[in-house]
């Protein structure tokens, strides 16, 4: 019989474009609202002003929402947490003083977190996750890692991007497309109606950090060529007609091409992490985690391999606040509370 008291925690997550907010109890995920902020479409990128203005008009309904979905009151949380860093800082801001502001109104402790680390333990959320210690291939818009998790609280990051992220070849590459934003999905979409007929380098960068500037630098230069060359040449330099004619006849196969060669890097670097390490229990997170030839190439290549894979549901691969909750969680359990002055912070590595 289990005489230990339930825990619940609110979790708010407000680093960049989305006003989320969770509810669980002792690690169950009762309530995961999220608020996506349309405005930004227009402007074909996130505007970290416009953002801040958003998450003021959407939290509270969203907290509301999110304790209403739960069918608790304010009298049933144990703990408010919210995302500390990394983010836009006028967005992290709304939802640490609102955060802050709850947990001394009702008087409960207050849990900061790392949004990278709640990226890599969304994981947790699955019906039969993974067993410690375990590999986690984080890859978003702003970041791309190797982590070995080796405990909810214990986490180092053993491979990183030394330029770009993943993410931002994927929305540079929609960009240069003429795709609208979010373009990254979209590259998905078309990257299954089309084939991997065209090449693009593999950067050589040794150990486990990736590269991905010189890949955008050459899909630029493929398509202002018009396929002709991947590299800048006077006399390959196509017309702005032949430049959307030759993407209008190739859409499905660039996408394709540019789709397999990010998703190589990637898988390239987890295979050279399992060998080091000699952990086989691979997970994937973030935002571009939901592309679905990732994850269909990792999961063929644990069975491949010998692999133990773990795929987040869609709803915790991008910002939400229940990977926020599952975190706090832990941390709750581990007595690692934050006080009342903590400041979130634009930056902070998860090695810090």
């Amino acid at each position: 019989m289990n005489l230990q008291p339930s825990i619940t925690i609110l979790a708010i997550e407000s680093s960049c474009d989305e006003t989320a907010a969770a509810v669980c109890t002792d690690g169950k995920i009762l309530s995961n609202i999220i608020a996506t902020q349309k405005v930004h479409e227009q402007y074909g990128g996130v505007v970290p002003e416009l953002a801040s203005r958003a998450h003021m008009e959407n939290i509270v309904p969203v907290v509301d929402a999110a304790l209403k979905k739960a069918n608790i009151t304010t009298a049933a949380i144990d703990a408010v947490a919210f995302t500390q860093a990394p983010g836009l800082i006028g967005a992290l801001l709304v939802g640490s003083q609102f955060a802050k502001s709850m947990a001394l109104a009702l008087n409960k402790p207050l849990i900061s977190v790392h949004h990278m680390q709640a990226h890599v333990l969304a994981n947790l959320l699955l019906d039969n996750p993974p067993a410690f210690p375990f590999l986690c291939l984080t890859v978003s818009g702003g970041h791309t890692q190797i982590v070995l998790c080796e405990s909810p609280t214990q986490m180092k990051v053993i491979g990183e991007t030394i330029d770009d992220a993943a993410g931002e070849a994927f929305d540079k590459t929609a960009k240069i497309l003429g795709l609208p934003y979010p373009g990254g999905p979209l590259v998905d979409k078309y990257a299954k109606e089309g084939k991997a007929i065209y090449k693009f380098p593999e950067p050589k960068i040794d150990g486990l950090n990736f590269s991905f500037s010189g890949l955008k630098t050459s899909i630029l230069y493929f398509l202002q060529n018009a396929g002709k060359s991947n590299v800048y040449k006077e006399e390959y330099i196509a017309t702005e007609a032949e430049r959307k004619a030759f993407i209008e006849d190739n859409l499905y196969n660039i996408c394709a091409s540019v789709q397999e060669r990010i998703i190589s890097i990637l898988m390239n670097k987890v295979k050279l992490a399992v060998k080091q390490t000699g952990i086989n229990r691979v997970c994937i997170a973030g935002g571009v985690s939901a592309n679905s030839g990732l994850r269909t190439t990792l999961q063929q290549t644990g069975e491949q391999l010998g692999w133990q894979t773990f795929i987040p549901a869609f709803e915790f691969c991008t910002d939400n606040a229940g990977m926020i909750a599952i975190t706090a969680y832990h941390k709750f359990l581990a007595n690692d509370f934050a006080p009342l002055s903590i400041t979130p912070s634009a930056s902070s590595s998860m090695n810090a």
